[in-house]
């Protein structure tokens, strides 16, 4: 009997030490979401009640023996084949969860971006009977409006989290990017404050999809500011237009005089027009040095510009891109 009981004990020892390093008894990722407050053995019992674990008693145990019962975290999270037990338990006190992604697409405006993130189905929605001045007295801005102020990326968040906590991960994102920004600007820019930059840039990157003409767009909006010339672009009139634009921007729209008509009012619109990215705010700051005052749709098809210096050569570039939309239609 004195030799029984100390073998039993190595036995059942080994035994509790081969289960702990053995694969779950899964053959595909499995997502298991523990509830907060959970308790470690219900956490077991449910995991051998899904058929994920085969002894509960010894993956509690287990957590004990590593005085992390309590430590076990709430979650989501995504199990895959091939862990053991106990690789499973130290997931669960590391809190390593599964990460849901949500992308901010530049030139987007703040709205469409809001309305991503609520209706992504991993997100909590909070803030959906507050204005937009209210987001933005939450988000610590210093502006009453949000426009703009949202970075575009793509953005990893656990299960549950709030639509007000990725706005304002977007958003501190977006001070951190423009405060960079403005410390690089080039000197003599007709911009008074990391705001403006932001406002400029929004047009920047309303105007083009082609990274290559980002900072020539930018370099015409700056030469244009320095000449006191109205900045005449169409993503400002459109954005002023608000829901009544229907797609078609008539030549009435540009006498229709708004606070964002850039075709009747100077300077810069109040507020940003969309989300920009990081290269249209550096473009911004660091504008092409170029001779150019004009441009104009090539009518190619893939979002290229043609660029003037003079009114003369900018309504030749008109003429041929009217004359290029009439062969395509012909």
């Amino acid at each position: 009997m004195l030799v029984v009981v100390p073998l039993s004990a190595a036995a059942a020892f080994y035994f509790a030490v081969r289960y702990l390093d053995q694969p779950l008894p899964i053959t595909e990722p499995v997502i298991y979401k523990i509830p907060a407050g959970t308790a470690l053995n219900r956490v077991a019992a449910d995991l051998e009640e899904r058929g994920l674990i085969t002894h509960p008693r010894l993956f509690a145990l287990y957590g004990r023996w590593e005085a992390a019962a309590d430590r076990i975290k709430a979650g989501e999270y995504r199990i895959e084949p091939g862990q053991t037990p106990a690789g499973l338990f130290e997931q669960f006190v590391s809190g390593r969860v599964l990460l849901h992604s949500v992308t901010l697409v530049e030139g987007w405006t703040f709205r469409q971006a809001v309305d991503a993130i609520r209706q992504h189905e991993a997100v909590t929605v909070t803030s959906d009977q507050m204005t937009d001045n209210e987001i933005a007295r939450v988000l610590g801005l210093e502006t009453e409006s949000p426009e703009g102020w949202l970075l575009p990326d793509t953005y990893l968040f656990p299960r549950d989290t709030t639509d007000l906590a990725l706005m304002e991960m977007a958003a501190r994102a977006m001070k951190e990017t423009l405060a960079l920004t403005w410390e690089e600007r080039e000197q003599g820019l007709p911009l008074e404050s990391p705001y403006e930059v932001l406002i400029l840039a929004s047009s920047v990157e309303k105007e083009t999809g082609l990274a290559a003409e980002r900072s020539r767009i930018a370099g015409v909006f700056v030469r244009r500011l320095q000449r006191g010339m109205r900045l005449q672009t169409d993503p400002t009139v459109i954005y002023g237009l608000g829901d009544s634009f229907d797609g078609n921007l008539r030549r009435r729209d540009l006498t229709r005089d708004t606070p964002y008509n850039s075709y009747t009012r100077h300077g810069l619109p109040p507020t940003p027009i969309a989300l920009p990215g990081r290269e249209a705010l550096t473009a911004s700051v660091r504008p092409a040095d170029e001779e150019a005052l004009y441009f104009v749709a090539t009518g190619a098809g893939d979002g290229s510009h043609y660029f003037s210096a003079t009114l003369e050569e900018h309504n030749r570039a008109v003429a041929r891109y009217l004359a290029r939309l009439r062969e395509q239609k012909d």
